[in-house]
């Protein structure tokens, strides 16, 4: 006899490989998922937790030319490295096609090395009618090679799962500044205008406070557009390759519901702490324990 498959009924965490935790899950419970799985590079990821301390002869200057030093208070890695990584996401990308509703949107964070090879895969799995978008988030940090063109940019591929029932609601998008304001009327540069499929937004700085210390931890501006656009308040998100808990830490803010899943017990004691002061932040009961 098969367990009886059930929707979530609360906000959830959860620790464990996603392969088999989503199968418990019942058709159709979410109306956004988005992931950001590793991203196949082949480097060790690493996690630094860092204390500023005031010092008078520190060799770093911050505000009002207060020096300090930093200390590295721990430090932990993982490998980004599969040896066959479509082999490795495609049932996962299958679970995700079943538990999304009708009106629902799926949002996959990629890097440029796998990017193309992954859409190849998600229009087997979802179909090429229902590619809705390729999202390109451009940033500037890191380092800069001067044998190409530096890469500065991650690939978000949109895909629904009813290409003539989804939902996305511009009207509830944050808007940003027209490049040309002097172009339009200046009703239209008051208001801003729709964000296009090319997002320029920073990544989380390091002295923010939305820092959590977490490799590869993404920007709450980035995935809030994805919630505002393709969910109504009290609408159900998942992230089953969670990290650092940001699509937990904007659906909370927003009114919806989320949950969460990674097999790092790391991973899922930051998203513990980060969504519990969430939680009070935003006047909502807290969320229940999970293991």
């Amino acid at each position: 006899m098969h367990a009886k498959r059930e929707g979530p009924a609360v906000d959830q965490i959860l620790l464990g490989d996603s392969l088999e935790l989503l199968p418990g899950f019942a058709s159709g419970s979410f109306q956004l998922i988005y992931i950001d799985p590793p991203f196949n590079t082949g480097r060790t990821q690493v996690r630094r937790t860092l204390q500023a301390v005031h010092e008078e002869d520190g060799p770093r200057v911050g505000f009002q030319g207060r020096r300090y030093r930093t200390e590295l208070l721990a430090e932990s890695s993982y490998r980004d490295s599969f040896d066959d990584y479509l082999a490795f996401l495609s049932p996962r990308l299958e679970q995700a096609h079943r538990l999304l509703t009708t009106e629902g949107t799926f949002y996959f964070h990629i890097d440029y090395r796998e990017s193309h090879h992954c859409k190849l895969l998600l229009d087997e799995i979802f179909g090429r009618e229902c590619f809705l978008n390729e999202i390109i988030w451009a940033y500037d940090y890191g380092a800069r090679t001067k044998r190409r063109w530096p890469a500065k940019h991650d690939t978000i591929l949109v895909y629904v799962k009813d290409p003539a029932a989804y939902l996305f609601d511009g009207e509830q998008v944050d808007r940003e500044p027209y490049m040309a304001p002097g172009l339009v009327t200046p009703e239209k540069a008051a208001r801003g205008k729709l964000p296009t499929d090319v997002w320029w937004h920073t990544i989380v700085a390091t002295g923010g406070h939305e820092k959590t210390g977490y490799p590869t931890q993404k920007p709450e501006g980035i995935v809030r557009r994805m919630v505002q656009a393709s969910t109504r308040p009290g609408d159900w998100c998942l992230d089953f390759f969670a990290g650092s808990g940001t699509l937990g830490s904007v659906a909370a803010k927003l009114g919806r519901h989320y949950v969460l899943i990674d097999s790092n017990p790391e991973a899922v004691e930051v998203m513990r702490a980060r969504l519990d002061a969430t939680q009070a932040d935003a006047g909502r009961p807290a969320r229940a324990a999970q293991e």
